[in-house]
């Protein structure tokens, strides 16, 4: 490829309230907005890699799907510990799952929006 293409700038979840999704993310999973546009209704926060989260509101409904949604997944260190940290949170969180190459879980947003924290062994 002739560099047209240089990796993934951003993630665009959709949620239903700005104001209350900007302060989850900030709060439950420590991102630090980088851009707040109040008249788009977004806020593209900083993950602390190369690739940023933007979260924008919209008026549709918000539908996500285990087998049909695309989703960001996070790296962690320590899954077990990423799970009891955001259950402390009251993060809603499913069972971690370890298999040959990783161990991981998803947990979901106020909207339902699924993430997944991932430690690769």
């Amino acid at each position: 490829m002739d560099n047209h293409l240089q990796g993934i700038d951003t993630v665009i979840v959709r949620v239903k309230d700005i104001d209350h999704s900007r302060n989850w993310y900030v709060e439950n999973l420590g991102l630090s907005p980088e851009w707040d546009d109040p008249v788009l209704k977004l806020v593209v926060l900083n993950t602390g890699g190369p690739t940023s989260l933007t979260i924008w509101q919209t008026d549709s409904p918000v539908i996500s799907s285990k087998e049909g949604s695309s989703y960001p997944i996070f790296r962690t260190p320590n899954a077990k510990h990423a799970q009891m940290a955001l259950e402390a949170r009251q993060v809603k969180t499913d069972p971690i799952i370890t298999d040959h190459a990783v161990t991981y879980f998803r947990f979901y947003d106020p909207d339902g929006n699924i993430m997944e924290a991932c430690q690769i062994h």
